[in-house]
């Protein structure tokens, strides 16, 4: 049992060694290396497109502008969802990933036709799979984008609209990076903090700071994955009011002071995972890494709540759950999981507070 678990963790954690996102098409990635990425905006009328602005070398705009007309006359973009896929292009990478998000415009009594009429949003920059890690980031980045867009005309073209669509690739992909680049081997602080609902308070920086620790935190944490998430949100909500509890980063110091820092054996093993990652500087690795770390997450605490029904019938299968916390390095979180969502369960309970006694008293006698 302990072999195949092992196993099945090391698998997890080595995706970077021998996952696609580490082969030819991410190979310039390094600390000198600077990714080329690109946007497009156009606007949409009835079924012709305007350019407004393109960071795309002249030639490979109007390639750009024939593949998107081929994809709204299909009907495979829909107003508000982004549609990411692999184009060919003349710039130096020649395939590379494309995000493009139809925006509508609102009709309004004077328009009534307006249907489908609005504007076109076009990233490009690392490859399909990459950017489809970070689909959700990309969405939200594009709506930011819809009350910029009501000017008329777009005469906030150059002060707002086109800043905005330089920066994508740096507030919808990079956060994580410079999460990871801040804290260093810190960072299964933040794991532990993400999976056991902490709050986290950041200290003495600016808000993009902040918000990217917030991101962080949320694209690490199980809340929305958990089959009872309802339980997983009272945990949340319970952890937060112990203000005790928080994990504090104080940034006026370099590298950041944390305060209240709690880890385990889980989370300090992927610590060399995320660090290797940060240094080839692959964001796409990285997100690649911390889902992975979810997965291996959810599939253990499924385990553990599988174990706990079989230990209300069996002693047997009670040593099992023992020997489960004991060996996955991550039982405090799986326990504190498992009795959010087990809190209307009176025998699974008293399990949970027996397999919590024994990682006490294992605790106790490794100290």
């Amino acid at each position: 049992m302990f072999t195949s678990q092992t196993s099945s963790f090391q698998d997890s954690i080595d995706v970077e060694e021998r996952d696609d996102y580490d082969s030819e098409e991410i190979a310039g990635y390094s600390q000198k290396i600077q990714l080329n990425c690109y946007y497009t905006i156009y606007l949409y009328q009835g079924t012709s497109l305007t350019l407004i602005d393109s960071s795309l070398p002249s030639e490979a705009e109007p390639e750009l502008r024939t593949y998107i007309s081929r994809r709204l006359s299909k009907g495979a973009l829909l107003g508000g969802m982004g549609n990411i896929a692999t184009v060919e292009l003349s710039i130096p990478e020649q395939a590379v990933g494309c995000y493009c998000c139809l925006l509508e415009q609102e009709r309004s009594p004077e328009q009534p036709d307006a249907d489908g009429n609005g504007y076109v949003i076009c990233f490009m920059g690392g490859s399909e799979k990459g950017l489809n890690l970070f689909r959700l980031e990309l969405d939200k980045y594009v709506q930011g984008l819809h009350s910029s867009l009501q000017t008329p005309e777009l005469q906030n073209l150059e002060t707002e609209v086109r800043p905005y669509l330089s920066r994508w690739y740096e507030e919808s992909v990079m956060h994580i990076h410079r999460v990871v680049q801040l804290v260093q081997s810190n960072i299964s602080f933040l794991l532990h903090a993400a999976l056991s609902h902490t709050h986290v308070e950041v200290n003495n920086s600016d808000e993009r700071t902040k918000a990217d620790v917030s991101r962080f935190i949320k694209a690490a944490s199980l809340q929305g994955l958990s089959q009872q998430d309802t339980t997983a949100a009272s945990l949340c909500k319970a952890m937060s009011e112990d203000t005790h509890s928080d994990l504090i980063i104080d940034c006026s110091t370099s590298p950041p002071t944390l305060s209240n820092n709690v880890s385990n054996r889980f989370c300090d093993d992927w610590n060399q995972a995320f660090l290797n990652a940060a240094e080839r500087c692959n964001p796409f690795l990285l997100r690649q890494i911390l889902e992975n770390f979810k997965l291996k997450a959810i599939q253990d605490m499924n385990s553990l709540k599988r174990f706990v029904r079989q230990a209300e019938m069996s002693h047997y299968a009670l040593f099992r759950c023992c020997q489960f916390l004991q060996g996955c390095g991550n039982g405090d979180v799986l326990l504190q999981n498992a009795r959010a969502e087990h809190s209307d369960l009176p025998e699974a309970c008293s399990i949970i507070t027996v397999l919590e006694e024994f990682l006490k008293e294992q605790s106790q006698a490794q100290a």
